[in-house]
């Protein structure tokens, strides 16, 4: 065997223990996201998060040093997420526009990532303790949007609002659908695991948004 064929039989071996591992890593990703997302932090343990993702406890800690690790890993993939879903457009300055979107993408985050969606929500009602570093972060993008929707305001461009109100309420009905999304699927008559049409929701939360505002629906 030359050098040529051996550096290729090397490679070959390191690309499929690269990918055999970022298997592993997948797993025990989703396996902690249903773990963290329906017993909380407290409620979940490592050895369930290792059984769901067909690992030993051993074998789990080879790949995480620890849950507290693991759980402040997951929930800053929700804040890391959501700093791209809690951006407004800026390519528009046209409210209507703007507030559209704005619901579109908050709502598909949600709904594409209901697991993490719930970690977020469980983690504020046990009192938000490993969020210390995320709140000034969303205070500040929160406050740069109400500015701007006070200066729409101001100029007259949309009826006088509480802007950081129309915001929580905004957070508020498009995480609904994920957060109680078995509620969800038994009022619209839906199997437990059946995906929701998106579009009557995007449509029937962004007329509430823009008339609420005093703008006309797309």
């Amino acid at each position: 065997m030359n050098e040529s064929e051996t550096e290729a039989d090397s490679g070959a071996v390191h690309s499929r223990t690269r990918q055999g591992r970022e298997r592993i890593q997948s797993a025990i990703r989703e396996a902690a996201i249903e773990e963290f997302s329906r017993h909380g932090f407290k409620g979940a343990s490592t050895k369930a998060i290792a059984e769901r993702a067909g690992l030993t406890k051993p074998q789990l800690h080879y790949y995480i040093s620890s849950k507290e690790e693991l759980y402040e890993e997951l929930l800053y993939s929700v804040l890391n997420g959501w700093s791209d879903a809690f951006s407004f457009d800026n390519g528009s300055d046209d409210p209507a526009v703007v507030l559209s979107s704005y619901v579109r993408k908050k709502l598909n985050y949600a709904l594409d990532n209901p697991g993490l969606s719930r970690i977020f929500t469980t983690e504020v009602l046990g009192g938000g303790r490993n969020l210390t570093k995320y709140w000034p972060i969303a205070v500040k993008s929160t406050n740069e949007k109400v500015q701007l929707i006070n200066r729409w305001i101001s100029e007259g461009r949309m009826r006088p609002v509480d802007a950081k109100l129309l915001l929580m309420q905004i957070w508020g009905m498009t995480q609904h659908y994920a957060d109680y999304a078995v509620q969800v699927n038994v009022m619209l008559n839906l199997a437990p695991e059946q995906a929701i049409d998106r579009e009557p929701i995007v449509h029937q939360l962004t007329t509430f948004v823009l008339l609420g505002c005093g703008l006309a629906p797309n």
